[in-house]
C-alpha cells in the first residue's frame, strides 16, 4: 500500500486535466443508431431515486426490438464512432467516450483509492452490507465501524441466491464505500476502501491538501 503520495504531481495532473474519460460500450449486438454527436452535453440519471433516465446515447435494433442506452454520468461526448452509424455492432464494442468533469469530492476519492486498502468484488453480482454490519453503520456511522479478517461484511446476491462474504485483509475502519446496494458490480471492482489506524493521518493529509489547493 502506498505510504506517501507525491501531492505536487497528483494535483498538477488534476489541474491540467480535471476529467474522467468514461468509455461507453454496447450491451448487446444489433444495429446502432446514435442519439448524440461529438460535443453533445449529456446528463446521468436524475430525480430523488435516480428514477429519471439520463440522456439517451444510442439505440440498438436487435431482432426487431429496440434496446436503448442512457448516460450514467454528466459531461460532454468527447469522441464517437460515427462510422458505425446504422451498422451491426457486437456486444462490448466501444462506441463513444464521455468526458466527465471531476468534482473536488471525486478527486479526493480518486486519490484515496491509491492509499486505501481495497476489498474487491469476488464476482459480478449485487451487494449489500450484512445485517449486523449495517446495524453498526446505522448506529456509529461508516467510519466508526472497525472490521477484521473473518468478519461477515457483505451479502452477495447472484442468480437469486444470497451468499455471505467474509473480509480478508488488514484490520481497519470502513473509510469509503464504492457500491450502491442492489446495483450490479463487476468482478474485481472495489466495493469498499479500508483504512488502518496508522493510515488515518495520511488520509486526513490527502483531504486537507486537496481542499486547500483545489478551487
Amino acid at each position: 500500500m502506498t505510504q506517501d503520495i507525491n501531492f505536487e504531481a497528483v494535483i498538477s495532473k488534476y489541474r491540467s486535466d480535471p476529467y474522467e474519460y468514461v468509455d461507453v460500450r454496447t450491451k448487446h449486438t444489433g444495429q446502432i443508431r446514435f442519439k448524440v454527436r461529438e460535443g453533445s452535453e449529456v446528463e446521468g440519471a436524475t430525480g430523488e431515486w435516480h428514477h429519471i433516465p439520463g440522456t439517451l446515447l444510442y439505440e440498438l435494433l436487435r431482432e426487431g426490438n429496440q434496446k436503448k442506452l442512457h448516460s450514467t454520468t454528466n459531461g460532454v461526448v468527447s469522441s464517437i464512432r460515427s462510422e458505425l452509424e446504422g451498422k451491426f455492432v457486437e456486444a462490448g464494442e466501444k462506441v463513444l467516450t464521455i468526458r466527465h468533469p471531476l468534482t473536488k469530492r471525486e478527486i479526493i476519492e480518486n486519490i484515496l483509492r491509491q492509499v486505501l486498502e481495497p476489498f474487491n468484488a469476488p464476482e459480478r453480482a449485487k451487494y449489500f452490507f450484512s445485517l449486523d454490519l449495517q446495524s453498526k453503520i446505522d448506529k456509529y456511522g461508516q467510519r466508526g465501524v472497525s472490521i477484521k479478517p473473518g468478519d461477515e461484511i457483505l451479502t452477495m446476491s447472484l442468480m437469486k441466491r444470497d451468499t455471505p462474504v467474509y473480509y480478508a485483509g488488514e484490520p481497519g475502519i470502513i473509510h469509503s464505500v464504492y457500491f450502491q446496494p442492489g446495483v450490479s458490480v463487476d468482478h474485481g471492482e472495489p466495493l469498499i476502501g479500508i483504512c488502518s489506524e496508522e493510515k488515518l493521518p495520511l488520509i486526513q493529509k490527502v483531504i486537507t491538501r486537496v481542499k486547500a489547493e483545489w478551487e
